[in-house]
């Protein structure tokens, strides 16, 4: 697999804690942080479809 894939792989465990923090314990600064994760995620994202893109075409 990909540096990439790990490297989500291990972004989405680390925000499990802070998911549980929000929707079981009601934590609104947890609530907060999983929306800045999200934000972080969704440009992580970008970056790997960017990467993706660019393999492809030099295919």
């Amino acid at each position: 697999m990909s540096r990439q894939y790990d490297r989500l792989k291990s972004f989405v465990a680390d925000l499990e804690e802070d998911f549980e923090k929000f929707y079981v314990k009601k934590n609104k600064a947890a609530g907060t942080r999983v929306r800045k994760s999200m934000q972080d995620l969704k440009a992580l994202a970008q970056e790997i479809r960017v990467e993706v893109q660019a393999i492809k075409n030099d295919m």
